[in-house]
């Protein structure tokens, strides 16, 4: 049993819940027993909480593109025309090349693109690696 003191409009109330049930309570408010009705209080539709979903770990940077390399004095440079990825390396250093073939394999705009001597020599260097991303003009093999 619990027992309330209320004071309404100056008036003091000696409240007692003697028992409650579903929609009814008998209770005893200064000593007269009264039941106690009520209306089912309308269900209120859970609420869902939307909980903030952690940002995914940004993807980890791009490896910074090779800078233009110096070609070495007396060399001919073959350079890149775009920036990309170096996907292929057709060629190794003594190796003797013609004009016209396909030194290095690029990928730029999701396209592979065929580097190709524009004069023949032998390879002297080689300026870059599978993997490697390269800048606009960067030099991938030196001819002698």
């Amino acid at each position: 049993m619990k027992e309330y003191k209320y004071r309404i409009n100056g008036n003091e109330y000696a409240v007692s819940i003697n028992e409650v049930c579903d929609t009814t309570a008998k209770v005893t408010v200064n000593g007269a027993e009264y039941d106690v009705e009520w209306e089912k209080p309308v269900e209120e539709k859970p609420v869902v909480k939307v909980q903030p979903v952690a940002a995914k770990p940004a993807a980890a940077p791009a490896p910074a593109a090779k800078p233009a390399a110096p070609a070495p004095a007396g060399g001919y440079s073959i350079k890149t025309p775009l920036p990309g990825v170096i996907i292929d390396v057709k060629v190794n250093v003594g190796d003797a090349v013609a004009k016209g073939q396909t030194v290095v394999v690029l990928e730029a705009m999701k396209m592979e693109n065929n580097i190709n001597a524009d004069r023949e020599g032998k390879v002297a260097a080689i300026q870059v690696a599978k993997g490697d991303t390269v800048a606009d003009g960067a030099v991938l093999v030196v001819l002698e």
